[in-house]
């Protein structure tokens, strides 16, 4: 089991074993009726490419991948992948999207307003940031005026807020509904504006959404598709190996130990096909995934 370099290696490392020991165990039951016999090895690869390369030399044989690897794996190296459970967070939600955001003041108030404006994007490897973005207004066939990288998405917001840009996009979160003792509702703000609220409290106020891309699925945790030579024994692997994480989460230590390595709140069986439209949408971006997992550390 390979887990992606995404936050504190020490947190992954810990969760991973956790995970791993969990699976070893709960596989070996159902093959063999006792707690060993079938073995699992947790590791963190130094960068994310590295994950990809080991299901290249069949090091891997389960990972926790983000979008980009998964595309770069399956697509355009051709490993035997396939993805096995999906991550689910907030509200157990199973898709993000971006946004497209702009001054209240700005007197942008659709998509067709954007014509001849200035624009600030992420970082040419966002999927909210920049890919879905990006193709939402080639879609709607709305020429800018200038376009900026800002590479973070509350640097987004805070060109957009201080008048740099007209408009810009970044990722959407669904806000956060509290219903009080009194019986009053508290809306709290999720998306990217959340980012700068304590330096510009009024933010909500002052940047506004005025459209939001396309939902794509979140990120996939994917396993080799070849393991074993035997078709039958492949598939009854992988169903038990799906179970154990399944039946991990649902305990108090497996839910810390899936929002230490995925900022995750759940997850859920999943399979090839609810990613074909992003996966056909990255590679007409004719974007270098390989380039771009290389600068990701």
């Amino acid at each position: 089991m390979y887990f992606i370099p995404s936050v504190d290696q020490d947190e992954i490392a810990r969760s991973g074993k956790s995970l791993g020991n969990f699976v070893e165990k709960y596989v070996s039951q159902k093959l063999y009726q006792k707690d060993t016999g079938f073995h699992v090895k947790t590791a963190i690869p130094t960068s994310y490419i590295a994950v990809v390369e080991a299901f290249g030399t069949n090091k891997a044989d389960f990972a926790t991948f983000n979008t980009f690897s998964y595309v770069l794996a399956k697509d355009i190296k051709k490993y035997p992948i396939e993805a096995a459970l999906i991550i689910k967070r907030g509200r157990n939600e199973l898709t993000y999207k971006g946004q497209i955001v702009t001054h209240v003041d700005s007197g942008v108030n659709s998509l067709s307003d954007l014509k001849n404006k200035k624009f600030a994007f992420t970082d040419p490897a966002s999927t909210s940031g920049y890919i879905l973005p990006a193709q939402l207004l080639k879609d709607q066939k709305i020429q800018l005026k200038d376009t900026t990288y800002a590479h973070k998405h509350d640097t987004v917001i805070t060109m957009i807020y201080q008048g740099q840009v007209d408009a810009g996009a970044t990722y959407y979160s669904p806000p956060e509904i509290t219903t009080l003792a009194d019986g009053s509702i508290k809306k709290e703000i999720k998306d990217a504006r959340a980012r700068v609220k304590t330096q510009y409290p009024d933010v909500e106020e002052k940047i506004k959404i005025i459209a939001f891309t396309q939902e794509i699925p979140n990120e996939p945790w994917v396993l080799r598709s070849n393991i074993y030579e035997d078709a039958q024994k492949n598939a009854q692997i992988k169903k038990y190996v799906v179970e154990a994480v399944l039946e991990f989460i649902k305990t108090d230590e497996g839910k810390r130990s899936l929002n230490e390595l995925s900022t995750a709140t759940g997850l859920e069986v999943a399979n090839d096909s609810m990613y074909a439209d992003i996966r056909n949408l990255i590679l007409k971006s004719k974007l270098d995934l390989e380039e771009q997992l290389k600068k990701k550390k």
